[in-house]
């Protein structure tokens, strides 16, 4: 008699149907391409690669608390709004014209829902069995794609805003009891109200002037010769105004 031949297995009744071990993995090997069950081992995997990324995301927020702005004005028209950073890819992309003015609609809605749509067919489109990158062409070109796009977007966003001016135009502006009948405040009228504001508040991305750390001989000196993006000048008066001038700028103090 050969070994197996005529033998028979027979159920043993004693062992209860709650002592089995349900949740043992099958056995994979004999279906090629599929080494592992999806829950709970796959499953697994996919937390603990989420975890990280969200404790590295919550370290950076810690070290990089995001900056608070001041209170959003609607009659501000020189304050230009900038996106969060995960979509400046789209803020950028709508700066060119294939992508801006009369083709807006174009470049916000069109384009990017064929790119996304491509995106989520990508799994669709190639469902070969195979689980390395360079087997999986279409899956691995339009990730690939997908992902340098959204880098180079990104960078040129980042490379070519002015963030010296967006943190001018959103700092908080602090407030002061400003006199309107001084003398001084005249000469500010004529010469200052228009970009640093009625109560010296500052304006878009024109700092304000409340309880400023220069001295009067430096608020002269920017005045008549201007500093930064404010041109010389803009002050036409008096050396007597000037002074008056630079005098009731450096008495305005914060509440």
């Amino acid at each position: 008699m050969h070994r197996g031949k005529g033998m028979k297995f027979v159920g043993d009744s004693r062992i209860k149907a709650s002592d089995r071990m349900p949740n043992i993995p099958k056995d994979y090997s004999e279906y090629p391409g599929k080494t592992e069950a999806f829950y709970p081992d796959f499953l697994l995997k996919e937390w603990l690669v989420g975890a990280v990324f969200l404790i590295g995301f919550l370290c950076l927020t810690i070290v990089a608390p995001p900056p608070l702005e001041r209170i959003a004005d609607a009659t501000d028209t020189a304050y230009i709004p900038m996106p969060d950073w995960y979509f400046l890819f789209l803020y950028q992309f709508l700066k060119y014209s294939f992508a801006s003015g009369k083709w807006t609609v174009l470049g916000a809605f069109i384009i990017p829902g064929i790119a996304f749509t491509a995106l989520l067919l990508a799994p669709f489109l190639d469902r070969g069995p195979k689980r390395r990158p360079l087997e999986r062409p279409l899956a691995t070109g339009f990730m690939l794609l997908g992902v340098a796009a959204v880098f180079y977007l990104t960078w040129e966003a980042a490379a070519h805003h002015d963030w010296e001016a967006a943190k001018r135009q959103g700092e908080i502006r602090v407030e002061a009891e400003v006199d309107k009948s001084h003398e001084g405040y005249a000469i500010y009228e004529q010469s200052c109200l228009a970009c640093h504001g009625e109560n010296l508040e500052g304006s878009g991305a024109n700092p304000g002037l409340v309880g400023t750390e220069k001295s009067v001989d430096e608020i002269k000196d920017i005045a008549v010769n201007g500093i930064g993006a404010m041109p010389s000048g803009i002050f036409q008066g008096t050396d007597e105004e000037l002074e008056k001038l630079a005098e009731f700028i450096k008495s305005i103090e914060a509440k």
